[in-house]
């Protein structure tokens, strides 16, 4: 019996913002916690974060967005996702999105959104309550 593998999660940060410390806590918290995490870097294209996400043949993406540009971001990422046959690959986020942009965020698969300054712990306990490993 083979030792189920751990939860993989990548932590894109897409669009022209260049502020990543945010990203790269969550990244680290989630490591801590017992992921395995993939972080792609600043200025990442939907196209590239969807790419990496397969080739890593991950559970879960994570978005880090403050530059406003949530709505077509998270959209575009879930229909490449959809367009690759990825779509069980869960998408969450955080960053400052407005509380009037999450229904509809939410409306089109997005699985969950963490505004800043909340805990890491409850990012971690959602991952642990909410994702589980493939294969």
């Amino acid at each position: 019996m083979s030792p189920q593998r751990k939860v993989r999660i990548l932590i894109g940060k897409p669009g022209l913002d260049g502020h990543d410390r945010g990203a790269k806590i969550i990244a680290r918290g989630f490591r801590d916690a017992g992921f395995e995490v993939i972080y792609t870097g600043l200025h990442q294209t939907p196209e590239q974060i969807v790419a990496a996400a397969i080739q890593e043949d991950v559970d879960a993406v994570g978005l880090s967005i403050l530059s406003g540009a949530h709505d077509y971001i998270f959209r575009r990422v879930i229909e490449l996702l959809r367009e690759k046959g990825a779509e069980e690959i869960f998408v969450f986020g955080g960053g400052i999105i407005p509380e009037e942009d999450l229904p509809p965020l939410f409306e089109i698969g997005v699985k969950a959104i963490f505004p800043p300054g909340e805990s890491i712990q409850k990012a971690v306990d959602w991952v642990k309550n909410n994702i589980r490993p493939k294969g």
